[in-house]
């Protein structure tokens, strides 16, 4: 039997950083003529100490902040209802031309963590939900990293935060179906470009939280690339999605005239406090586990009240889920590649396995798989 075994991780973030406090003087420059200003930057800024998060990355940014002047031309302050920032053209425009360098920079990473060359790639599968163009940062990838002109291509479009997820399971497929196979995958999201100006908690909520990055990694379905290497191999054992019942408007991520607009409904704790323990339960089990068998957890960090639901429903211990909680401090939420931020972070602190990983996205949906250290 085929298996696929992850034998390299790589993370790539924007060069520029602005810290939480630093983000949220700008989020009050973008609230168009808010009839109470000064109560809106006030509420603003509460929501964003409270989001978890302590810095994160942009491809926007010209610097990095600490407690300095953001140096940022993108998006411009705005007291008028009547602007509500680049339309979703402009922001495409500068998808488009950020994203092949920092997908480049996350698949040399990986690549030279599983001490692969590129020649070697049969399959690349990108990932994202926060960027569109043909050609994409895909067909970039071929000239940049050299790959074969034969490799197949799949992309894992609007999937949300659960992309990569879904990505290592098209991955566990291929490597199934072609016992040959070697599979790079590249998650990339450029979500700092769909900042909302105006006064809507949600949207408010989303801007507090979300960020960029890049993450790839590499696998194939047999060990033979891996012979004489000493770094440890993740082995994927199982996948599995389910979706919630009557949960389809609980997360929403639509494309708008402004860029791409989230809704993210403040019931999406409570029903997966109500709703996870079971789907876990039943995933684990029919693979002979029981969480108690689980020794690590890579959690997509959707925001700190979703982690404390996971928290609360599964049994978690503080220290299972701090992995998430400081990717999400570190870096944000970047959308797709979180996941694989929490993991390389697992593997940095020589975690103890099997491991869980989780994420969430629209549907409301949950995706999950069962690692295991080889």
């Amino acid at each position: 039997m085929s298996h696929f075994e992850i034998i390299g991780l790589g993370t790539a973030l924007p060069d520029h950083s602005i810290e939480q406090a630093d983000a949220a003087t700008f989020a009050g420059t973008c609230l168009s003529g808010e009839a109470d200003s000064d109560r809106a930057e006030t509420l603003v800024k509460a929501l964003y100490r409270r989001s978890g998060v302590r810095s994160r990355n942009s491809v926007v940014l010209d610097s990095s902040t600490h407690r300095d002047a953001i140096s940022q031309s993108f998006y411009s302050p705005s007291d008028d209802p009547s602007n509500r920032g680049p339309g979703t053209a402009a922001r495409m425009q500068k998808f488009e031309r950020e994203a092949p360098a920092l997908a480049t920079k996350a698949c040399l990473r990986a690549l030279q963590a599983a001490e692969v060359s590129p020649q070697q790639i049969t399959h690349l599968i990108t990932v994202s939900c926060s960027g569109f163009s043909a050609p994409g940062f895909d067909l970039s990838l071929f000239d940049s990293l050299g790959l074969r002109p034969t490799v197949s291509r799949t992309h894992v479009g609007f999937m949300g935060c659960h992309g990569a997820l879904n990505a290592i399971r098209v991955a566990r497929a291929f490597a199934t179906a072609e016992p040959d196979s070697v599979i790079l995958i590249c998650a990339l999201e450029l979500c700092s470009l769909h900042h909302q100006y105006g006064w809507d908690p949600q949207r408010i909520v989303a801007n507090s939280l979300f960020a960029d990055g890049a993450a790839a990694l590499v696998g194939c379905s047999q060990s033979l690339l891996t012979t004489g290497r000493n770094h440890p191999r993740l082995l994927v054992q199982a996948n599995a999605s389910s979706v919630l019942p009557e949960t389809a408007d609980m997360m929403t991520w639509r494309i708008g005239d402004h860029g791409f607009q989230m809704t993210l409904s403040p019931e999406v704790p409570q029903i997966i406090t109500n709703m996870l323990p079971t789907t876990i339960d039943a995933f684990l089990s029919q693979h002979q586990l029981s969480r108690h068998d689980v020794r690590s957890w890579v959690i997509h960090p959707g925001g700190p009240r979703i982690l404390s639901a996971c928290t609360e429903s599964l049994g978690l211990s503080e220290d299972q889920i701090e992995p998430s909680s400081t990717i999400l401090g570190r870096c944000g939420n970047m959308s797709s590649p979180t996941v694989l931020f929490i993991l390389e972070e697992l593997q940095h602190r020589n975690a103890e396995f099997p491991c869980v990983m989780l994420g969430f996205g629209p549907g409301l949906n949950v995706e999950m798989a069962i690692l295991l250290q080889k």
